[in-house]
């Protein structure tokens, strides 16, 4: 099983992620889009990637947004698959919402 991050190990990681924090036990960032399309796009995007990497985030959409909130449920905190869930998703992110 893997091990949960200390808040330390956390902050570092969150250093390299812009825009994501912690809160409430999960990393967590939302993400603002031009309209439903794309928010849906994102959305399938971002299950997808987490499907192939075996994880499960929590995420909500809304009309114009995307919040995701990563957490590794088996452990309840943070794990090192979250970390790297969270800048895959910035790298995918980054394509999709070319501004």
């Amino acid at each position: 099983m893997e091990e949960k991050l200390q808040q330390r190990e956390i902050e570092e990681a969150l250093g390299e992620l812009p825009g994501w924090n912690y809160e409430g036990g999960y990393i967590r960032k939302e993400y603002i889009t031009k309209n439903w399309k794309e928010t849906v796009f994102l959305f399938n995007a971002i299950a997808s990637l987490a499907e192939a990497l075996w994880h499960h985030p929590d995420v909500e959409l809304g009309y114009k947004r995307v919040l995701v909130k990563l957490q590794t449920h088996e452990v309840g905190g943070i794990t090192k698959r979250d970390t790297e869930l969270a800048k895959e998703i910035e790298r995918l992110a980054g394509l999709i919402l070319k501004r």
